[in-house]
């Protein structure tokens, strides 16, 4: 675990909620088990005052993102696209959500192989057909630096990939811009959803595809 005394209670209050919401499945429903449901309800509020102690964002806010989870609780997975031109410039979209630039991405949908989830977000959000070439990591989100912390697990996958066609219309609900920038160049990047950290290491394999994939 982590030295950061920050993390190390946000991590403990994820695997709280995670465990309180495994109990509440398993006790909802049945009369016998009441007095457990009381109980890891009484461990999803204190879940959600341990992040709020530890993040940014207002308590009421992290609570009905726990809110949201249903089920076993198991972590989410997003996918970034790393596209790249023949000058090493990323494929970036601005954020409508934050003014900030991204990677292509977002949550994978049910039903969507990871690697399509990737090329769809990329077609949907920046208007370009593209392909990908290989996986470069598979990392955990709030290791890698994003803020604010998420009171969930989120596991990114990061494919490498080039555009395959001529460029058609984006989707506009959650894009603002699109544009191409180097290392050297980069506008502010969206820091709940992508680093610099990441971007090298997308350029890494951009440049040498025989590297091997990346992992936490």
């Amino acid at each position: 675990m982590s030295g950061d005394p920050v993390d190390r209670v946000r991590r403990a209050a994820v695997r709280i909620a995670a465990l309180a919401q495994d109990g509440l499945t398993y006790a909802v429903g049945d009369a016998t088990k009441d007095y457990d449901a009381a109980r890891y309800r009484e461990l999803t509020e204190l879940a959600a005052d341990l992040l709020a102690a530890v993040s940014t964002s207002p308590r009421e806010v992290l609570r009905a993102v726990l809110d949201t989870d249903v089920g076993y609780a198991t972590p989410k997975v997003d996918v970034r696209a790393g596209v790249l031109d023949g000058r090493e410039r990323f494929l970036l979209l601005r954020e409508r959500s934050d003014g900030a630039w991204s990677l292509p991405g977002g949550w994978v949908d049910p039903g969507d192989r990871p690697a399509e989830a990737a090329v769809r977000e990329v077609r949907e959000e920046t208007g370009y057909p593209v392909e990908v070439v290989k996986v470069v990591g598979v990392w955990e989100r709030d290791a890698r630096g994003k803020q604010p912390p998420m009171p969930v697990s989120v596991f990114h996958l990061y494919f490498l990939c080039r555009v395959v066609g001529e460029r058609g219309r984006p989707e506009e609900l959650e894009t603002l811009d699109v544009g191409w920038f180097g290392l050297d160049e980069l506008p502010e990047l969206s820091r709940q959803r992508i680093s610099r950290w990441e971007l090298e290491r997308l350029l890494a394999h951009h440049r040498d595809p025989a590297l091997p994939t990346e992992w936490d």
